[in-house]
């Protein structure tokens, strides 16, 4: 009957969850600036400090602002895509293929404004179903046919990658590898901003999708931890023929999952471009990042939707303070390269959750 007051700090999962993000984060920062220190260590502290500060580098108060606006409107879909990530995960499902989810969604968003000048929503709309198909395939191959989820989904990524870029080539500009601006060929399709780009010194970019972003993940935890729905796809994930035994249609529950998991990282795509920050390049031959920044995320944020909230934003936050890193001092690729140490240093959490766990025990027996 005592045990439970005898129970460690860490054994609680709160604080493991916590803990192993903020070593993981300071794991990340040390190694980074030991690399830094071997490029060239008289820059090394001006460097790392860039990336730690951000939006913070600008020393007029309406600069930073303008900035971190830029920082949270390309966090809503590395949100998304982090939600994505977890969301499959939790059901036993790794979906690495939102990175291609992701593609198809941004294709189906900019196709449906720039091709046929729908409104915002229908295009937020078209971008679910496109990433929501793609996942439901990947769920329907692991289904009935026993394919590997991770098999299915790095092949379907690159196969959307080309297949969007064929698509988009019919609303691109004349005179480059980028798709038309929204602003100038399809303004309906920008999704509105509803005066919260005043708060940010008028960054036209910021729009109503940060707290859609949020007010998503905060359904995610609703539908995972007190619906009857999220009990039966956690159940599957842990064990299909339990979850079969029990009545629950386990391959329904599977393909179900991958479907939201792609519409999802569609949506997030939809984010991004329709409030006009980037333009698609025809020309690319790498599937995009937010899909792969979202597996670090996810797990950054202890697999909680309500933790990869702040997962995404220091993600991002970081991501975007490396361009401001000097370049007369080192290449222009350190900065992803410091950026990419960080993030993924992220995949250690469970591993330190783990660890952290054992201590607690031992500090509880004595």
């Amino acid at each position: 009957m005592n045990t439970k007051e005898k129970k460690s700090l860490f054994e609680k999962p709160g604080v493991q969850s916590v803990a192993a993000s903020l070593i993981c984060i300071l794991l990340g920062l040390l190694v980074g600036y030991i690399v830094l220190l071997f490029i060239n260590p008289e820059g090394a502290g001006r460097a790392m400090a860039s990336i730690l500060k951000n939006f913070l580098y600008f020393p007029r108060p309406a600069v930073a602002l303008e900035y971190l606006g830029s920082t949270l409107v390309k966090t809503a879909p590395l949100l998304m895509c982090t939600l994505s990530i977890l969301f499959a995960y939790k059901v036993g499902l790794f979906n690495i293929g939102a990175s291609g989810q992701y593609a198809v969604g941004a294709g189906m968003a900019l196709y449906m404004a720039l091709g046929f000048h729908m409104p915002w929503y229908v295009c937020m709309i078209a971008a679910m179903i496109g990433g929501g198909i793609l996942g439901g395939l990947a769920g329907a191959l692991k289904a009935y046919l026993n394919v590997n989820e991770v098999i299915a989904g790095i092949m379907l990524n690159w196969i959307s990658l080309y297949c969007m870029n064929m698509l988009l080539t019919n609303v691109k500009e004349s005179s480059t590898t980028y798709t038309m601006a929204l602003r100038t060929n399809a303004p309906k399709a920008l999704i509105p901003s509803l005066g919260l780009n005043h708060l940010f010194s008028e960054n036209k970019y910021v729009t109503i999708a940060i707290p859609l972003a949020v007010i998503i993940s905060i359904v995610v935890w609703v539908v995972m931890e007190k619906t009857k729905l999220g009990f039966e796809l956690k159940a599957t994930g842990l064990n299909k023929n339990a979850a079969k035994y029990a009545g629950m249609k386990e391959k329904r529950n599977m393909i179900l999952t991958m479907v939201i998991a792609g519409c999802l990282a569609g949506l997030g795509a939809s984010f991004l471009y329709l409030s006009g920050i980037e333009q698609w390049s025809c020309a690319q031959t790498s599937v995009p990042a937010m899909g792969f920044n979202g597996i670090a995320a996810a797990f950054l944020g202890g697999l909680s939707p309500i933790g990869s909230i702040f997962a995404a934003f220091f993600t991002q936050h970081i991501t975007s303070g490396g361009s401001y890193v000097d370049k007369m001092v080192y290449c222009s690729q350190i900065s992803d390269l410091i950026s990419a140490i960080i993030i993924y240093f992220c995949s250690f959490t469970l591993f330190i959750k783990f660890c952290l766990g054992r201590i607690g025990k031992k500090g509880g027996n004595k």
